[in-house]
């Protein structure tokens, strides 16, 4: 998969506060040695931002990397804008969804669990309008039409000649909950089991009769990007959701999922359950 402008960003980042600890120096010894702010460093390794190369070549040299990191980090520099196609629509989105589409854009591989809606990466549009309209009571149906939209062509990730494995744990609950009637949910769950079919989606189902579970808290996400530090986890909260990137959340939302794809059904019983739901007088 093509490392995306977002990631060559945070993978900056973490390249550069690794060659200055690794050199022993702290933020305000490794700018002063190139002539830029303990500040302006700080905000080049916490991955956000713009860089200058001039300045990210200078403390390559100033960190004793080789040759050939220090023209990577360098090529880095250069083409770590963040650019997508979301910036280009005409009606504003929510500042936590535009993170979710930077980092999602490049992903190679999501973790969900999911206790109350199906994920929005497999909901059909009938279903995902329910769940819209349910979630916004006032919003206009314009603004509730705009979120689907984002959320129909974030699907497009699927499609794509490499896509991220998309591995989505869901409670028996949210299989069960009637979204939109029963015509839409019968729809969904059938649009579950065809998606599951496909070679990079794994779908689990965690039946009530496992009990208490790992993630009794709520519906999180793990997105996955090309090497674990730049993992982050998205937490589901009301009016929008939560990131987190230390590594000590990560580690506890990894073991989490873990637990969860143990105590959930094999996938040819997921497949089972989710059709005999499927089949049931709603």
């Amino acid at each position: 998969m093509a490392i995306g402008p977002t990631t060559r960003r945070r993978q900056l980042g973490a390249d550069l506060r690794r060659l200055r600890e690794a050199k022993g120096l702290t933020l305000e010894e490794a700018g002063a040695r190139v002539g830029i702010s303990k500040a302006t460093l700080s905000r080049y390794e916490t991955k956000e931002g713009t860089v200058k190369w001039p300045a990210v070549d200078a403390l390559c040299r100033e960190y004793g990397a080789s040759h050939e990191e220090r023209l990577a980090l360098v090529e880095l520099a250069k083409g770590a804008k963040i650019q997508g196609w979301w910036r280009s629509l005409a009606d504003p989105i929510p500042e936590s969804m535009n993170l979710m589409l930077t980092l999602e854009d490049e992903v190679v591989r999501e973790d969900h669990f999911a206790c109350m809606y199906i994920p929005g990466l497999l909901q059909t549009r009938a279903y995902a309008e329910a769940v819209h309209r349910a979630s916004e009571v006032h919003c206009p149906e314009r603004e509730v039409q705009h979120m689907v939209d984002i959320r129909m062509k974030r699907q497009e990730l699927l499609d794509r000649e490499e896509p991220p494995h998309l591995w989505c744990i869901i409670d028996e609950a949210a299989l069960r909950r009637r979204v939109g009637g029963r015509d839409v949910m019968q729809q969904q769950l059938r649009h579950l089991l065809e998606a599951s079919q496909r070679h990079h989606v794994t779908v689990q189902v965690l039946p009530f009769s496992k009990g208490a579970h790992a993630a009794a808290v709520g519906s999180f996400a793990v997105l996955r990007g090309p090497t674990p530090e730049l993992d982050v986890v998205y937490v589901d909260l009301i009016g929008g959701g939560l990131f987190m990137e230390k590594q000590q959340e990560l580690e506890r939302y990894r073991l989490a999922f873990e637990y969860l794809s143990a105590q959930a059904l094999d996938l040819e019983s997921s497949a089972a359950i989710i059709n005999r739901i499927s089949k049931e007088p709603q």
